[in-house]
């Protein structure tokens, strides 16, 4: 006979075990209730749809959707967007929103993705303008212009700044990532932006400049010009030297003289060897001092007479000199003796 109380435990156990299963069944009931509860329709497309695409049966479905979701613009129903046409592409099993679909009325084509009240206008790119076909549909672009401005000098500016680029040739599809080189591309612009286009490139070139796309600063810029690439370099300061000035002589004063240069010093000889080589000066007697005035003046004749003597006249006027003086004759003969 069992002991009942060996089997108390095992039945706790056992209970507890029934109520917890009762517990998960009721708790997994409540919530799904409540996520059939937190749920809506939405439209989502059945399979890709590229941009421009007009809305037809079996391109859409409707199908429940999150409602904690942050899904906004949503369209519950398949049948009231027949005939709409898309202005972007859409994915296999993402829902169509108003954003996506062109206004009532639309019946395709390029300017289903137009923006209320703005243009798409196209301009004429290479592969060089057209930044090597990196400039694909979806992306957003800088117009700049390199034109001569009114003083004859080129310049080049950006005029526009953030324009969405629509189409490469005829080619609108947002699908593809790779670069294509194209002569053509369109923007859409508002109508001020489309006639700055107009005339910037009817009286210059147009470039097309890249940027992110999540950029959407605005930049201010004064153009480029020549002296800007090609500064012309500061001039050194020149050092001129102040010239000497020179003394104005007064009218009245007279004219003076250069000074003359001595004459060479000749030598004198004994009367009887006049005719030989000349040999070694002798030495001569001093003449008695003179007043300071009679000197100079007895100097300056001297000066001038041997400047204007001829050379070959010099030894003849020494003899005359040596004769005329009998005292050096005497002391010429003394230093013989």
């Amino acid at each position: 006979m069992l002991n009942v109380r060996n089997l108390r435990p095992v039945l706790i156990i056992l209970m507890a075990l029934v109520l917890g299963v009762i517990a998960v069944a009721v708790a997994l009931r409540i919530m799904g209730q409540r996520a059939e509860l937190a749920t809506f329709k939405v439209v989502v497309a059945t399979h890709d749809l590229p941009f421009g695409t007009q809305l037809r049966e079996g391109m859409l479905e409707a199908v429940e959707w999150p409602s904690n979701g942050t899904l906004k613009d949503s369209l519950p129903e398949p049948k009231q967007l027949l005939g709409r046409v898309t202005n972007a592409p859409v994915l296999r099993g993402e829902p169509l929103t108003s954003s996506k679909l062109a206004p009532v009325g639309e019946k395709g084509g390029l300017s289903a993705m137009l923006h209320e009240g703005n243009r798409a206008v196209t301009v004429k790119v290479n592969e060089i303008v057209g930044v090597a076909g990196f400039a694909l549909p979806g992306n957003f672009v800088d117009v700049m212009v390199h034109i001569t401005d009114k003083n004859e000098s080129p310049v080049s500016k950006i005029v526009l700044e953030r324009i969405l680029v629509l189409a490469l040739a005829q080619d609108a599809s947002t699908s593809e990532t790779k670069p294509r080189v194209v002569n053509a591309v369109t923007l859409e612009v508002t109508p001020q932006q489309a006639e700055k286009i107009d005339f910037a490139r009817s009286v210059g070139a147009l470039s097309l400049i890249l940027r992110s796309q999540v950029d959407q600063t605005q930049s201010v810029t004064s153009g480029v010009r020549m002296h800007d690439l090609l500064p012309v370099p500061h001039a050194l300061p020149v050092l001129v030297r102040d010239k000497p000035v020179q003394k104005l002589k007064p009218a009245n004063a007279k004219a003076v003289a250069p000074p003359i240069e001595s004459a060479a010093p000749i030598s004198t000889t004994s009367a009887t060897t006049l005719a030989a080589p000349l040999a070694m000066p002798l030495p001569l007697p001093m003449p008695s001092p003179e007043p300071p005035q009679q000197q100079d003046a007895a100097l300056v004749e001297k000066k001038t007479q041997a400047v204007a003597t001829p050379k070959n006249e010099l030894i003849p006027n020494a003899v005359q000199t040596v004769i005329d003086k009998p005292e050096i004759i005497r002391g010429i003969k003394r230093t013989q003796e």
